[in-house]
């Protein structure tokens, strides 16, 4: 009787970005609940960018030779936005998350939300800002053209880095500033309160082409009005199920599924969004390959439909291995 060998799975984390450590974390969970039949190898990419195998610096190539699957535990710059993907299908290494074009776009917050408006899914209302053209007129034009208040976030970026809320011409320019430091660009849009809904989304789950995972409200930390990098790493969020209705979980669930095709993304997706109590769902962004640490919203969701983080690898690195 011949007993196949097990699937070798580098399991990436770390990465040159200011989400090292949630990666870190992600990464470690991901090595934790590899299921029967995998044997995981822990790649970590340091801040400078180097890869490490048994705590040792080698080349991308060199490691994935002895890896017969990528999964892909890095989050933000590097990570998520195409780039580490690029590396890996050059060298025809099978990998968990999304290839390189759907990966981009959904990093990039502007894009995604032109692309979003295209398929009638409805996201704030926003300007987008150049850091070379930040002069005191664009700034100015941007805050009477928005309502108030509005929120500062980095067009490239998650886990809240960079976010502020802002409400006079001093508070955005500082606001600005502080974003500009995670890049290039920066979205400004309207704040819309309500509660905030996530839902995570897997393709080809339990027989289905898109499974959506439930959808519940990521409860904000007491006199917050958005949620912020330390609340989120530290995964102190609580959720909720009973302060949505029948119909906003609709909607919401709608709009996850349709904000997954829209971006064609692959594997799986977490969608953050507001609800409004009379405008209703409105999408704040798409995360592609959303944190999988322990308290997370996306293992929140496996755990209340009954399945498992060991579950939910075996069945993406399966997808990933044939390339679907």
């Amino acid at each position: 009787m011949n007993i196949s060998s097990p699937k070798r799975v580098a399991v990436l984390r770390g990465g040159p970005s200011h989400e090292y450590d949630v990666s870190l974390r992600t990464g470690g969970e991901v090595l934790k609940h590899l299921p029967e039949g995998y044997v995981g190898l822990d790649v970590l990419i340091d801040k400078a960018g180097v890869w490490h195998i048994h705590g040792l610096p080698k080349s991308p190539e060199k490691i994935l030779a002895h890896a017969d699957v990528v999964f892909n535990a890095l989050h933000g710059h590097f990570g998520e936005d195409g780039k580490v993907h690029h590396i890996l299908e050059m060298h025809g290494m099978p990998h968990t998350g999304s290839p390189v074009l759907p990966s981009a776009l959904g990093m990039n917050k502007s894009l995604a939300k032109n692309i979003f408006a295209k398929y009638g899914i409805r996201t704030p209302h926003f300007e987008t800002l150049h850091k070379d053209d930040m002069t005191n007129a664009r700034v100015r034009e941007i805050f009477t053209t928005l309502p108030h208040p509005a929120i500062v976030k980095p067009v490239s970026g998650g886990s809240s880095l960079g976010v502020k809320l802002v409400t006079t011409i001093p508070e955005l320019v500082d606001a600005l500033e502080e974003a500009f430091a995670y890049g290039e660009k920066v979205v400004v849009e309207e704040y819309i309160s309500g509660r905030e809904a996530t839902c995570g989304v897997i393709a080809g789950y339990r027989d289905e082409s898109l499974y959506s995972l439930p959808v519940f409200e990521v409860k904000k930390p007491l006199g917050d009005l958005v949620h912020t990098f330390d609340h989120k790493i530290n995964n102190e969020a609580e959720f909720s199920h009973q302060s949505l209705t029948p119909l906003e979980k609709a909607e919401a669930k709608r709009t996850a599924l349709l904000a997954h095709k829209a971006l064609g993304l692959s594997h799986y997706s977490r969608a953050d969004m507001i609800v409004h109590p009379k405008r209703g769902v409105y999408l704040l962004e798409v995360n592609s390959q959303p944190s999988l640490a322990l308290g997370s919203a996306f293992t929140y969701g496996l755990e209340q439909v009954g399945s498992s983080l060991s579950h939910f690898l075996d069945h993406v690195l399966v997808r990933a291995m044939k390339r679907v």
